[in-house]
């Protein structure tokens, strides 16, 4: 059986070498959706959505209205640094498979019940374009 929820944020970021409009600094309204595969509990659920609120909400919450910034893209941290903005700092380019790669990661940190099978993580950077992954458990 497969459960999904949705969920949202927005965050800034900029691509350091990519040769287009998304060197610059800008951001984006993030949706995501997070399916879990697994077999139902006694309860009749695979997972609570509350339950899988608690597990995915503090990574949304860390990203959410910060900027993400490659730790060797030294002239934006400088910046955010010195704006005292807030920030999350991550060893790898900013891209929507990428940021999608480090939430599924994160989810898988923060534990999941024993009757989960399969996470995939759908990350959408933009109305039309998005970047998905998933994992066994």
């Amino acid at each position: 059986m497969k459960i999904s929820k949705e969920f949202r944020w927005e965050m800034g970021h900029r691509l350091q070498l990519h040769k287009g409009l998304c060197k610059n600094l800008h951001g984006h309204s993030y949706k995501m959706d997070v399916e879990l595969t697994g077999e139902i509990l006694d309860n009749g659920m695979v997972l609570d959505y509350y339950d899988l609120k608690e597990i995915v909400g503090p990574v949304v919450e860390e990203l959410d209205h910060s900027f993400l910034v490659n730790k060797y893209d030294t002239e934006i941290l400088e910046v955010l640094e010195k704006l005292d903005s807030r920030r999350v700092v991550v060893d790898f380019e900013t891209t929507a498979e990428n940021i999608c790669h480090y939430i599924l990661k994160k989810i898988k940190e923060n534990g999941l019940p024993e009757n989960i099978s399969k996470v995939k993580v759908k990350v959408f950077e933009t109305e039309s374009t998005y970047a998905e992954d998933e994992i066994e458990v």
